[in-house]
């Protein structure tokens, strides 16, 4: 086998990296657009009362009870947490239905992400996923070395199915999917999951990811359950960042269609890669269900309001499921998302090539959503 091409080192890594061997599938990835820090917005600001719309954190925290666990005798920070996540694993499979034998927790459902691709994909094998898309179903599977496929979204912002069904007709070795959508907030309707799930050969893993499914059930389906009965290979994400406000603990799941999915996305992952705090939350989150859906409601219906204010200016959000909107501007998002932070307001302005005119809001307290249609009613000239 002949060796792989020696890339040359960045320009930034020369002096001391002169010489280094890097890996070239890593060293060309695209930067994932993590968004802004509050204490970084404050600094370039200088607003101290930051709008934090750019991560789709929930604005109303977390359940107190998680809060309350924390600050228990179970929380020891000097011991390792549990390795393969016993206890969350159980609460999750009374959650959800999925037998704990095929549920692998990780930290945050990033971190699945990027074990799938390494469980799955191989050098110069094929994953399919859509445009615009979340970052991290394209940079992972690259950083394998693997070829991505991406389908475009229609004019009217959803789902291309026939385009999907063409790709898939490959057999890829793996199918990224978002449903709600991220970054566009659309979701699959019950009919086009099961056309894209007939559609996927023997040979492909669908990996939908449902990091956003609490804030459109029961209005879409539920992808464990519909996946499960179509009887594909699978694995579905969820997350614990968004509805059950544990971003900063970092804990998500996947849901696989088997014990050997599971196991072997398991091999994937890192020792100890849930940390105890998280583990902890993350039961306690499950235990408060009532506070969860609670929150939810609440964001949905700002969401709907804050649609209704961006569309009186003359904005088109894309239909959404999701706790977040995405628009079309009309200029530059970049230089418009930099006057929106001297506002004192952060968003997420969208890079991928094509869509640099498009923002994407996550819904906030009402004043946070007051602010960013008034910010961008006086920089559009509404």
């Amino acid at each position: 086998m002949n060796p792989l091409p020696k890339p040359s080192a960045p320009s930034s890594l020369a002096g001391a990296a002169e010489g280094l061997w890097f890996n070239p599938h890593v060293a060309a990835l695209p930067v994932y657009n993590a968004g802004l820090s509050v204490s970084a917005a404050r600094a370039i600001s200088g607003h101290q009362d930051i709008a934090r719309l750019g991560s789709n954190e929930n604005p109303h925290g977390c359940s107190p009870d998680v809060l309350r666990a924390l600050s228990g005798a179970a929380f020891e920070p000097w011991r390792y947490s549990d390795p393969v996540c016993t206890d969350l694993r159980a609460a999750l499979s009374r959650h959800t239905g999925v037998p704990a034998q095929e549920i692998v927790v990780g930290n945050g459902s990033e971190e699945m992400i990027a074990a799938v691709s390494r469980a799955f994909l191989t050098v110069d094998s094929t994953a399919v996923t859509v445009v615009r898309s979340f970052g991290l179903h394209e940079i992972e599977p690259l950083a394998i070395g693997a070829k991505v496929i991406k389908v475009p979204m229609t004019a009217d912002m959803g789902f291309d199915v026939a385009g999907l069904e063409r790709a898939l007709a490959a057999k890829p070795q793996i199918l990224l999917l978002s449903s709600p959508w991220n970054p566009v907030g659309s979701a699959l309707s019950l009919e086009d999951l099961m056309r894209i799930a007939k559609a996927c050969s023997p040979s492909t893993l669908f990996m939908l990811d449902e990091a956003y499914f609490e804030f459109a059930a029961p209005d879409v389906p539920n992808g464990i359950e519909v996946l499960r009965a179509s009887g594909i290979a699978h694995v579905v994400l969820r997350s614990f960042s968004k509805a059950y406000g544990l971003a900063g603990l970092r804990v998500g799941f996947a849901a696989c269609s088997n014990p050997e999915i599971a196991r072997v996305v398991a091999a994937a992952k890192t020792p100890f890669n849930v940390n105890l705090a998280a583990q902890i939350g993350a039961i306690a989150a499950l235990g408060d269900d009532a506070w969860m859906k609670d929150t939810v409601q609440r964001i949905r219906a700002e969401r709907e309001r804050t649609r209704a204010g961006l569309t009186a200016i003359g904005l088109k959000p894309a239909p959404s499921y999701a706790n977040h909107l995405f628009f079309d501007c009309g200029t530059d998002a970049g230089d418009l998302g930099i006057k929106l932070l001297q506002d004192g307001i952060i968003v997420k302005a969208w890079r991928e090539r094509g869509y640099e005119t498009f923002l994407r809001a996550s819904t906030g307290l009402p004043q946070e959503n007051d602010r960013i249609v008034a910010s961008l009613k006086k920089h559009l000239n509404r």
